[in-house]
């Protein structure tokens, strides 16, 4: 390849990681607007086969968009409603858990008499600062009320998104340059991440139902909270189930004590093996077509660049962005690296 031609690729490279940094930072600085339309996004997903069963059965598309639509306002604003209750009880009993915790860790050192951990209560107080942790939740409570002013706006961008995609087809056929093509590739999005994203909510209701069941029957303080905890985070591949047992885990060891702590820590591993390694595969099939460490690092990168939200759709954001690579000649063999790897026929043996 002659020199002048290579600095030419080179430039040409130079010039698209330049124009993806740009779009990635003004993703990240607009992420305040574009967090609210994919939320609203993902129930327009998880909601529109729902609307269609009604359709089926002779329902009205309006109609059926008013049930389903407000039976979830219904559900959000309950929901929210008891975690709210859930939440302020909480807060009233924070400070007790740094005198408790202090206590729990010098009764480990005083009953290990050959480990000397050396602690000083006045420096465990003042590393477990509780006004700090208790601005921190403080933080969550506001967030989680202004979330309730947000619901509406939720809710009307939802139903727009209902009523518009029946249209979206007839639009991208005269938007699209290669409509053929590309129109297959997204419908192959849209039905992938569907199925992944009602797939992935109903095992997240039964994970967070049978855990909330499980603590109740333990006896475990704020077990709805938790429960809803694990609902949420059952969406974080990989590490959700992890970090949704650590809270309730400190809290048991806390008020009830190591058995309880140990217990609670089973229930989790159980749900996590039962729903998460046997039930979870079995429903998803193929699943997305990913490897795991992309999953992992779609993990970091989509939650650095919209937060909290961004790790919960970490997984159906990366296949949509996989899938429509594969539409184009460019984005075809960076799609290879995102997959799994080669389909079982072709490996050897």
């Amino acid at each position: 390849m002659p020199p002048l031609e290579s600095d030419k690729v080179g430039l040409h490279i130079l010039l698209k990681l330049s124009a993806l940094v740009i779009i990635l930072a003004g993703i990240h600085a607009a992420a305040d607007i574009i967090v609210p339309l994919l939320m609203a996004l993902f129930f327009a997903i998880v909601l529109n086969p729902l609307v269609t069963w009604f359709i089926r059965r002779g329902v009205s598309r309006p109609l059926a968009i008013s049930i389903v639509v407000f039976a979830m306002l219904i559900m959000l604003t309950l929901l929210i409603g008891v975690l709210a209750a859930s939440m302020n009880e909480f807060l009233a009993m924070l400070p007790k858990y740094n005198k408790m915790l202090m206590q729990k860790v010098l009764e480990f050192e005083r009953s290990i008499p050959l480990v000397h951990l050396r602690l000083s209560p006045e420096r465990m107080l003042q590393r477990l600062d509780s006004e700090k942790v208790m601005a921190f939740a403080t933080t969550l409570m506001t967030g989680l009320s202004g979330a309730m002013a947000s619901i509406l706006l939720l809710v009307m961008t939802v139903v727009f998104m209902l009523f518009e995609v029946r249209h979206v087809p007839y639009k991208l056929r005269f938007a699209l340059s290669n409509p053929q093509v590309h129109i297959a590739g997204l419908h192959r999005a849209l039905k992938g991440v569907t199925h992944y994203l009602a797939l992935k909510t109903l095992i997240s209701l039964w994970t967070g139902a049978i855990i909330w069941a499980g603590l109740v029957l333990m006896g475990v303080q704020f077990a709805l909270m938790w429960g809803v905890l694990g609902f949420l985070l059952n969406y974080i591949p990989n590490i959700g189930s992890v970090l949704s047992a650590i809270p309730p885990m400190i809290q048991a060891f806390l008020f009830n004590g190591t058995y309880e702590m140990i217990m609670v820590g089973a229930l989790f591993l159980a749900v996590h093996m039962v729903l998460g390694n046997i039930v979870e595969p079995r429903m998803m099939g193929r699943g997305l077509g990913m490897s795991t460490f992309v999953v992992f690092l779609s993990l970091l990168f989509w939650g650095w660049l919209l937060g909290p939200v961004g790790m919960l759709l970490s997984v159906p954001l990366t296949s949509v962005c996989k899938i429509l690579m594969e539409t184009t000649k460019g984005g075809a063999k960076l799609a290879i690296l995102l997959g799994p790897g080669r389909p079982k026929s072709r490996l050897p043996g």
